[in-house]
């Protein structure tokens, strides 16, 4: 006969495998509870589980550019073929593709500013009711940095005017700081070509943390000048003139180098087909207004040649000329066909050259 603490010790053993036996099949039962974290699925993304460092990174794009060594030559010799047509060129054309690819990067915030306008308010400051102000403000900005200055990567700071596009907060990393780490890697990238250190530092922009949500026009113009750095006579690569796929994201950095190529060919072709028209007209213009005397002949057309649109008061004021000077001569090249009036209005009258 077994002792009583015996058996009380085998009826506690029982107990505790029966509590136990219920304790796991309720566990079963509760199976909308994740199970234990080694046993659960992988619900993250394929792809690099963190970012690649500064060599995998520069790696991939050395790789990319010889992977489109062909592409890349063609592409150089259209912009050194634009270098040297702007090289020999009057200082006007500068401005006016500067106005022309500002306004098509504008498309970039969504702002849509077209050359007249944008125009207008570098001249005058002159903007409609329904015009953003702060818009203009960014798109003119732009066009200082496409038409001259220091470049980038002398002073990131001051080439961006010293702005701070996160607005972050007292203690927070400093915009001199996060510029200097995008410098840091873009004069590692030194042995590559400027086309594609152009490239590289578009797309690496926004992780370095240099750009506000959604606004991709600093970027662009930091790269546009990047590009042409080693040009005597552009001050910018086109990128945007004609379409800006070649700045859409996405994809390897050999992607990403093929679209930007294929941009980059497609807006200097349409850059050279804007001097060829403006050429030819300069040559017309010449040639019509040869009986005419004065100095203001001559001053309208390097304006007309320079801006989009021109308006008399406009005209008057980059000029030095009378207001009277300046509408007799805009009604006589009207009457020659130089020039035409786009408003057909009385008065607030904007003339365009005549292709």
């Amino acid at each position: 006969m077994k002792s009583q603490p015996s058996a009380l010790l085998e009826d506690s053993d029982a107990a505790l495998r029966d509590g136990e036996e219920v304790e796991q099949a309720s566990e079963d039962d509760l199976w909308f509870l994740p199970g234990p974290l080694e046993d659960e699925p992988d619900y993250l993304p394929p792809g690099p589980r963190a970012e690649p460092r500064e060599a995998e990174a520069l790696d991939d794009w050395r790789k990319a550019e010889a992977g489109h060594a062909a592409r890349l030559a063609r592409v150089a010799g259209r912009l050194g073929a634009l270098d040297d047509r702007l090289k020999r060129g009057p200082a006007g054309w500068r401005h006016r593709l500067a106005l022309f690819e500002a306004a098509d990067l504008s498309w970039l915030n969504g702002d849509r500013i077209g050359p007249d306008r944008l125009a207008l308010w570098i001249s005058m400051r002159l903007s409609g009711v329904q015009d953003d102000t702060a818009a203009l403000a960014r798109v003119g900005w732009a066009v200082r940095r496409l038409t001259g200055g220091p470049g980038p990567e002398a002073d990131l700071c001051a080439f961006l005017d010293r702005r701070d596009p996160e607005n972050m907060a007292d203690d927070a990393e400093p915009l001199a700081d996060r510029a200097g780490g995008w410098l840091a890697l873009m004069a590692q990238a030194d042995y590559l070509h400027p086309i594609t250190r152009a490239c590289m530092g578009f797309h690496l922009w926004g992780i370095a943390g240099l750009g506000r949500q959604g606004d991709r026009m600093d970027a662009a113009v930091t790269a546009a000048r990047i590009a042409a750095s080693d040009g005597r006579g552009a001050v910018f690569a086109p990128l945007a003139i004609g379409g800006a796929g070649g700045l859409r994201a996405g994809g390897s950095p050999f992607d990403r180098l093929a679209r930007w190529l294929d941009g980059m060919q497609t807006a200097c072709l349409t850059a050279m087909r804007h001097l060829d028209d403006i050429e030819a007209w300069s040559a017309r213009a010449e040639a019509e207004m040869t009986p005419l005397s004065g100095k203001t002949p001559r001053a309208l057309r390097s304006v007309l040649t320079q801006w989009p649109i021109v308006s008399a008061p406009m005209a008057e004021a980059i000029t030095g000329s009378s207001r009277a000077a300046v509408q007799r001569n805009l009604a006589w090249m009207e009457d020659k066909g130089l020039v035409h009036e786009m408003t057909g209005q009385g008065r607030y009258r904007m003339w365009r050259a005549t292709n």
